[in-house]
């Protein structure tokens, strides 16, 4: 009975994290997973946290429990980076973070003695590199994402008629920050204990506000100086790495630094880039078919295989091969043009349509939602009670529309007065 008990409680867990528009997939992976990360107490009381930040007022009053016992909990699971915790006018507001990006990343952000990372380690590669189900409803379900790629800006030639805003920069989004946290790559992290890791730069994975406010706080996190995290950009460049980072315009809390051996997002984009599962760049590479000797090194660099070797059809040279870009698959990154040092034979080029980027996380969380039919989840924020969640199964039922009916919807929320009703409500 004691087992049956014990396992309810992180089937409950599982239902919660799956009112995020990002979802967890149940599988016995996943208990064990969420075993090692909660105790039962743990995801019993966190199953029934709402999904916007809350107070530990708030919490107290949903667990029952007095304010000071309540905080005290919430700090501790803060203190083990399975929520996020941060300032809001003097007062701390807390926030359950999705599993990814969230707490699956946190718990190999740095080496710890508390959980059995060898074993987390394994259990991560095997739910997201083998199961699949939660890679994919991650990455390719619906036409939102949670991530976006930035421009290789080294790529960006000073002359560059490109037009280039500073949200598509990584350098930008680290000097506007007010607060900046460097981390161990979770990925390759992950890839030590299954012996797959590439030799890539480990401790480089960068936070950004409310994120990095919590995990520097808790020593998940070192805090740098703009300097020191334009110096880390600048390695990231020479090795050749992807700035992944969060798909939005304004705060954006995470930019991960990406090599395509090991990190989920390059992963995801070459096992399903004919479902864009990384939001591209608003550029994309050129080859000069006049000058490309076919050396075939921007092939491999390459991480989402999206430069391919095809044949020059040169009649006085059948050998002779020419670099081409799979336009479908290409994030638009840029890495391919470091590559092309000899012959200078590729080049950016803007998108004939641009890309959308969400304003910020509660727009991008609303868009998500309706793609996936979760917006009841988001309205009804704490479905403790039965009117509440009577309430939320009618706005779901109500979302579950055709395609065309949700498609029109989606492109109501990506409007500018979304936007501006999203800027007036968070303030």
């Amino acid at each position: 009975m004691a087992h049956a008990t014990t396992h309810s409680a992180y089937q409950r867990l599982t239902e919660r994290l799956n009112r995020f528009p990002q979802g967890a997939p149940p599988s016995d992976l996943l208990t064990k997973i969420l075993m090692i990360l909660f105790d039962e107490k743990e995801a019993e009381l966190v199953s029934l946290l709402p999904i916007r930040p809350f107070t530990a007022k708030r919490a107290a009053r949903i667990w029952k429990l007095p304010e000071s016992k309540a905080r005290k909990i919430l700090d501790r699971l803060a203190e083990k980076a399975l929520l996020v915790d941060f300032n809001v006018n003097g007062d701390i507001h807390y926030a359950l973070p999705p599993p990814m990006a969230g707490f699956f990343e946190f718990s190999l952000m740095r080496v710890r003695h508390d959980l059995d990372q060898k074993l987390l380690g394994e259990l991560f590669y095997e739910y997201l590199n083998v199961e699949e189900d939660f890679i994919r409803e991650l990455f390719a379900n619906g036409e939102t994402n949670l991530g976006r790629a930035f421009v290789h800006e080294p790529a960006l030639p000073e002359d560059t008629g490109l037009h280039v805003l500073d949200y598509e920069r990584a350098s930008e989004v680290i000097k506007s920050s007010p607060l900046r946290g460097i981390s161990m790559c979770y990925c390759r992290h992950k890839m030590t204990h299954v012996d797959r890791a590439c030799d890539a730069p480990m401790n480089i994975c960068m936070t950004f506000n409310t994120t990095a406010e919590s995990l520097t706080r808790h020593g998940h996190a070192r805090e740098v100086e703009v300097s020191e995290a334009m110096e880390l950009l600048a390695k990231a460049y020479e090795n050749n790495l992807v700035q992944f980072g969060e798909n939005v315009r304004q705060k954006v809390n995470f930019i991960c630094n990406c090599c395509g051996c090991c990190c989920e997002a390059m992963t995801a984009a070459r096992r399903f880039a004919v479902m864009h599962p990384v939001h591209t760049t608003n550029f994309l590479p050129v080859v000069e078919e006049n000058t490309c000797n076919g050396c075939g090194k921007c092939v491999n660099l390459c991480p989402v295989e999206a430069m391919i070797l095809v044949s020059a059809n040169d009649p006085n040279r059948p050998k002779k091969k020419l670099a081409r870009v799979d336009e479908s698959r290409c994030l638009g990154c840029g890495v391919c043009i470091r590559a092309c040092t000899k012959t200078e034979s590729i080049t950016l080029a803007s998108r004939p349509k641009r890309v959308i980027t969400p304003l910020d996380g509660t727009h991008r969380a609303i868009m998500m939602a309706i793609e996936r039919g979760k917006l009841q989840n988001l309205i009804i924020d704490n479905q403790v009670m039965w009117h509440h969640r009577a309430l939320a199964a009618v706005l779901g039922a109500i979302l579950r529309l055709p395609p065309v009916h949700k498609a029109m919807a989606t492109e109501q929320v990506k409007s500018r007065y979304m936007e501006a009703l999203v800027v007036r409500f968070s303030d």
